[in-house]
């Protein structure tokens, strides 16, 4: 018998994605389908494994077990074809913290460090914020497809003297899945000039319509200057957890990663992130199952519905994430964009400002969320366009 997959109101949970929307916004009477966090119950195993721990009644340092580290290397193996090994394992409390640590660890300030526009905007204030210069190199849209123009990637990095690649894969936010030849071209790039690269894959669990993940580090020999990050919290909503895995093959990088860590001194986490991600990796695959399936519907859904009456609109093809991004330039100015969105529809998105890029009239929409709440949106979108037209 499945597991049933429970919507939660989470409004008055002290929830960011709901309750965060007068600070953000500026209005709190807003649907919230910007934030990149689900509005499903997790896993009945993470549930379970909570509450044995909490009747434990003790909460002092904690040890995670060898059957947490085990529980990664089982889950890249097996769904992601990634035979790493235990000793490569480093803890951060996300993949962000974990991004900003890698900076100042791998860079110097005034370095040049590259970004795939339009991209995951934590990616660009991460570079800013610790003294490094920010690269972009605009990908090729080609009616909502995005691809890497490796000539003018290559470029860029000779040009700019670039020292690291922080890359999103799946790509946040045009939903791109790399295919094994992206990867490897941008990866030889990287290994003819010396660039380290950062490889974001937390949206890993998360590929649609016959696309498939492809770890970095499964495409060829980059051991040397190759980084991955991932987590759970995506994939089954444990965001607050605060549990992120570092993958760094590399003996010198690791050596440097740990002392650095030794020099903030958070080298573990907190018990509930670690047993979170233990039992939901052992036990919610047939979970993530049916979530993506309700996120490809809603995907549909919208898709179709919007197109229906607004052809002109550009939805991005979703491979990967539970993320779609359209592109409303042919109905509204970028100046439009937030009244449109607030004001009209009464909609909260991320928009496509915040990326950066080439994308001002792009809006962010997060699928992780109820039918009924993808029905209203697509319905306040199109009443709102007939009125603005």
């Amino acid at each position: 018998m499945e597991e049933p997959i429970i919507y939660v109101d989470r409004r008055h949970t002290n929830c960011e994605k709901w309750d965060g929307l007068q600070e953000r916004f500026g209005r709190a009477d807003l649907l919230p389908l910007w934030v990149a966090d689900m509005d499903f119950r997790v896993p009945q195993s993470v549930i379970d494994a909570e509450k044995e721990y909490l009747e434990c009644g003790a909460f002092g340092y904690y040890s995670p077990p060898d059957s947490y580290y085990q529980a990664i290397l089982d889950w890249e193996r097996e769904e992601h074809g990634y035979a790493l090994q235990r000793e490569w394992l480093r803890y951060a409390p996300g993949v962000v913290p974990a991004i900003n640590w890698l900076i100042q660890i791998l860079t110097a300030p005034g370095d040049g460090i590259l970004v795939l526009t339009p991209v995951y905007y934590p990616f660009l204030h991460s570079v800013r914020n610790n003294g490094r210069r920010l690269v972009s190199c605009e990908l090729s849209n080609d009616g909502g497809k995005y691809t890497v123009d490796f000539t003018r990637f290559e470029a860029a990095i000779a040009k700019e003297g670039v020292r690291l690649l922080i890359l999103s894969s799946p790509h946040n936010p045009v939903g791109r899945v790399w295919q094994q030849e992206e990867l490897k071209a941008m990866l030889d790039i990287c290994k003819r000039h010396g660039v380290r690269v950062l490889s974001d894959e937390i949206h890993q669990d998360f590929t649609f319509d016959g696309h498939r993940q492809i770890p970095s580090a499964t495409v060829g020999d980059y051991d040397s200057l190759l980084i991955t990050l991932s987590a759970a919290s995506k994939t089954f909503n444990l965001a607050s957890c605060k549990n992120c895995f570092v993958i760094i093959p590399d003996a010198s990088m690791r050596k440097a990663f740990d002392e650095f860590v030794k020099t903030i001194n958070i080298v573990d986490g907190n018990p509930f992130g670690y047993i979170a991600l233990e039992a939901a990796y052992r036990g919610g695959k047939g979970w993530l199952k049916q979530v993506k399936e309700i996120i490809w519907g809603n995907y549909l859904y919208l898709k179709d519905s919007l197109l229906a009456d607004y052809p002109a609109l550009i939805p991005s093809p979703l491979e990967g994430t539970y993320l779609m991004w359209v592109d409303f330039s042919a109905y509204l100015k970028p100046e439009e964009m937030e009244k449109f969105f607030q004001d009209s529809c009464r909609i909260a998105v991320d928009y496509g400002t915040w990326f950066e890029g080439n994308a001002p009239c792009h809006a962010r929409f997060n699928l992780a969320t109820s039918r009924e709440n993808i029905e209203y949106a697509a319905a306040a979108i199109k009443t709102a366009l007939k009125a603005h037209l």
